[in-house]
C-alpha cells in the first residue's frame, strides 16, 4: 500500500477578541506572524499538503505571511468561531485524495513537529481517529480520518469544533501521550503572549 496522504489542516482565522482584536495569524512569533510558524510545523511533522483557513482580515494575512505551497481558504463566517473553520477546511479536502486530516490550531506554538509526528503516526486507515494527549487529557492536535469528516462538519457549531463529535466517539480515538514533547497553551489573553518570541 502507497503511503496514505495525510494534509495538515491549520484553522488561523480567530480575531483575537480578548487581545484586543489581533488576528492571532498575524501575531509576531521569532520576527514572522504566527501562521508561518504553524505552517513549517505542520510540514517538519510529515504533512506536505497544508491547507490553512483564514478568517479575520484574511487579506492582511495573505499579504504579510509568506505561505508558499498552501491552499488557502477564507471563511467568511470566521467570527461563528472554531466549528465554521473547521467545516471550511474539511470542506476544501473533501474530492482530494486525502486520507485524513491533521488539524491544529494557530494559536499553540508550545506544540512543535515533534507532537505532529507522533500523532501523524497513529494514522491507521480512513477510520482512524487519534488526538494528542497531554497528561491523559485529550488536546491538539488532532487527526481526522476521512470517514468522520461528514459527521464532524455536521456537529461542529460556535466554538465547540470537533467536541461534541469526539466526545461521542471518545472510545475510538487512539490518544497518544505528547505532554513529554510538547506544551499545549493557547494564545488568548495579553499575558499570554509572553509565550511569543
Amino acid at each position: 500500500m502507497t503511503n496514505p496522504m495525510i494534509a495538515g489542516l491549520l484553522l488561523a482565522a480567530g480575531g483575537g477578541r480578548r487581545l484586543g482584536g489581533r488576528p492571532k495569524a498575524l501575531l509576531d512569533h521569532q520576527g514572522r506572524p504566527l501562521v508561518e510558524h504553524a505552517v513549517r510545523v505542520l510540514r517538519e511533522g510529515g504533512c506536505t499538503r497544508v491547507h490553512v483557513v483564514l478568517g479575520a482580515d484574511a487579506d492582511v494575512v495573505r499579504e504579510k505571511a509568506s505561505l508558499p505551497g498552501c491552499v488557502l481558504i477564507d471563511n467568511p463566517e470566521w467570527a461563528e468561531g472554531m466549528g465554521s473553520s473547521l467545516r471550511a477546511g474539511l470542506a476544501s479536502l473533501r474530492g482530494t485524495d486525502a486520507s485524513a486530516a491533521l488539524v491544529s490550531l494557530v494559536d499553540q506554538p508550545g506544540i512543535g513537529p515533534d507532537a505532529i509526528a507522533r500523532v501523524y503516526a497513529a494514522h491507521r486507515s480512513p477510520a482512524t481517529l487519534a488526538a494528542a494527549a497531554y497528561e491523559g487529557e485529550r488536546g491538539h492536535p488532532v487527526l481526522f480520518g476521512a470517514d468522520h469528516w461528514a459527521g464532524i462538519a455536521a456537529s461542529a457549531v460556535g466554538d465547540r469544533g470537533a467536541r461534541a463529535y469526539l466526545k461521542e466517539h471518545a472510545d475510538d480515538i487512539a490518544l497518544v501521550e505528547c505532554g513529554d514533547i510538547a506544551r499545549a497553551y493557547d494564545i488568548d489573553t495579553p499575558a499570554d503572549l509572553i509565550h511569543l518570541e
